[in-house]
C-alpha cells in the first residue's frame, strides 16, 4: 500500500479494488440473490471530507483525482470493499460478568429461572449501578473501538442496566460521552423498560409512569437519545402495560424499537401495531408473526448471538425473507445471552443454520441495518453518503462469509478517515 500523507487535500482517493459493492438498488425487503449485488469491478473510491464522492472504474476515476491533487492510497493486491457494518443492537454499555449465567444455564437452568435466582438482567444492574459514570464511559468506548476494529463503524447501544431515572441517566450520558471518544458513531437507545426493578415498590404501570412522566422530558432536553425501547416478555413487561408508554414516547417524537418475541409471543404484535422502527429477537415468533411483520414496514433484527448464548432457536430468518419481511442482524452484545459481539461471524453462522444468501447476510449489516435505525447516510456507497467502508484481502466477497467470520477487514475507514491498517508493505 503506498499512502501520500504528505497532502493536506480534503480529497482522498482509494484502489484498486478488485470488486466494490455499493449495496445500490436493492430492496429493504425480501428475498435477495447474489447475483442481484451490484459490483464495481476494478474500481476506485474517491472521498470529500467525510462523505464519498464518487465510485467508478479505478483508471478513470485516477485521472479526475490527479486534477483535484486528492490524496493517493494505492493497494497492492486483491481487495474487496464493502459498506462499514453497522451493528443495530447491542448493550455494550455495562459493568461487571455474568459468567456464572453462563456456567448455570449450561447445567440445565432456564433463562427465567436463573433471572428468578437473583442472576438475569438485576445482576448486571446491580454491577452498572456500583460503576461510575467514568467507568462506564471507558468500558463503552473500549467495546466500541472493537467492533470499529472489526469494520462496525455504527453501533446501536443501550441503556437497561440503570432501572431508575438516575442511573439510567448516567448509562445515557456515559454512552453520549463514549461517542466523543471513538470514530465509531454511537446510537443511543433508552431502554428503562428493560424489566420491573426488584428494588421498586410499586407496579409496573407505576414503574412506567413515573419513567416517562420523569425521564423523558430530560432525554428530550439533554439530546440524550431519540429512540425508545422496552422488552416485551414474561420476565419484563406484559403488550397490555407498555402500551400507554410507547404512546407517550411516540407522543413526544421518539422512535420506537421492541424487544419482541425472544420466549414467547406478543411483542411484534405491538411493535406492528405501533409502527416501531424494528422488532428484534423473534425466535419465539410463530407462521402468524411472521406474516403479520413480512405484512409491515417494522425492520425485524436477528441476533443469532443470543441463540448461541441461550442455545435456542434462531429468528425465522429464512421465513420472514421469503414472505417479503425486511432483515437485519445485529449481535446484541451484552454480559449474559450474547457476550461474544462478534457481528460477522454471527452473521455466517446465521446464513448455515438459516440458508441465507450472502446477499441477503451483506444487505442484513449495511444498509437494512441502517433502515432498522433510521440512518439514510451510510449503509450503501453512494455519492454524499458518509464515507464508512471496509476493504477485504481478498478477490470474492464470497471469501468474506465463507470464511466464517475469520476474514477480517484490512482496512477500515470511517468518515474518510483510515482507522484501521494491517498493510505490512508499503511500496514507495
Amino acid at each position: 500500500m503506498k499512502n501520500d500523507t504528505q497532502s493536506h487535500s480534503p480529497y482522498l482517493f482509494i484502489g484498486p479494488l478488485m470488486q466494490c459493492l455499493p449495496m445500490t438498488s436493492l430492496d429493504v425487503k425480501g428475498v435477495l440473490k447474489d447475483e442481484d449485488l451490484p459490483i464495481i469491478s476494478n474500481a476506485g473510491i474517491l472521498c470529500q471530507g467525510n462523505k464519498i464522492k464518487k465510485i467508478a472504474e479505478y483508471e478513470e476515476l485516477k485521472s479526475e483525482a490527479l486534477t483535484i491533487n486528492a490524496r493517493f492510497i494505492v493497494l497492492e493486491g486483491d481487495y474487496v470493499c464493502t459498506p462499514g457494518f453497522i451493528d443495530a443492537h447491542t448493550h455494550i454499555c455495562f459493568a461487571g460478568s455474568r459468567a456464572r449465567d453462563y456456567a448455570l444455564r449450561n447445567a440445565g437452568k432456564t433463562y427465567l429461572e436463573i433471572a428468578k435466582a437473583g442472576g438475569g438482567i438485576w445482576d448486571t444492574v446491580t454491577q452498572t449501578r456500583e460503576a461510575s459514570l467514568k467507568e462506564l464511559v471507558e468500558l463503552t468506548t473500549a467495546r466500541a473501538n472493537t467492533l470499529l476494529q472489526s469494520g462496525i463503524t455504527t453501533v446501536e447501544v443501550k441503556s437497561g442496566y440503570g432501572l431508575s431515572v438516575k442511573e439510567e441517566l448516567k448509562m445515557l450520558r456515559a454512552i453520549n460521552q463514549a461517542n466523543q471518544n471513538t470514530s465509531a458513531d454511537l446510537v443511543s437507545t433508552c431502554l428503562a423498560a428493560h424489566m420491573l426493578p426488584k428494588d421498586y415498590d410499586g407496579t409496573a404501570e407505576a414503574y412506567l409512569d413515573e419513567v416517562s412522566t420523569e425521564l423523558f422530558p430530560i432525554l428530550v432536553k439533554e439530546e440524550l437519545t431519540y429512540r425508545i425501547d422496552a422488552f416485551i416478555e414474561e420476565s419484563a413487561f406484559s403488550e397490555t402495560t407498555i402500551r400507554s408508554y410507547f404512546e407517550k414516547a411516540k407522543a413526544m417524537g421518539f422512535d420506537i424499537t421492541v424487544h419482541a418475541d425472544q420466549f414467547t409471543t406478543g411483542g411484534s404484535k405491538v411493535a406492528v401495531e405501533f409502527k416501531a422502527l424494528s422488532a428484534d429477537h423473534l425466535e419465539a415468533s410463530s407462521n402468524v408473526e411472521i406474516k403479520m411483520l413480512a405484512a409491515s414496514d417494522v425492520i425485524a433484527v436477528a441476533l443469532p448471538g443470543a441463540s448461541l448464548g441461550l442455545g435456542c432457536d434462531f429468528t425465522p430468518a429464512r421465513k420472514l425473507l421469503d414472505k417479503g419481511g425486511a432483515l437485519a442482524i445485529a449481535s446484541d452484545w451484552n454480559p449474559g445471552s450474547a457476550p461474544m459481539g462478534d457481528l460477522l461471524l454471527q452473521a455466517c453462522i446465521l446464513g448455515t443454520f438459516e440458508k441465507l444468501t450472502n446477499a441477503e447476510l451483506l444487505a442484513g449489516i449495511t444498509y437494512r441495518a441502517a433502515a432498522a435505525l433510521n440512518l439514510k447516510d451510510r449503509g450503501t456507497l453512494v455519492p454524499d453518503n458518509l464515507a464508512d467502508f471496509n476493504l477485504f484481502q481478498t478477490n470474492h466477497f464470497n471469501e468474506i462469509f465463507y470464511q466464517q467470520g475469520k476474514l477480517k477487514p484490512s482496512f477500515v475507514f470511517k468518515n474518510g478517515e483510515l482507522i484501521r491498517n494491517d498493510s505490512l508493505k508499503t511500496r514507495l
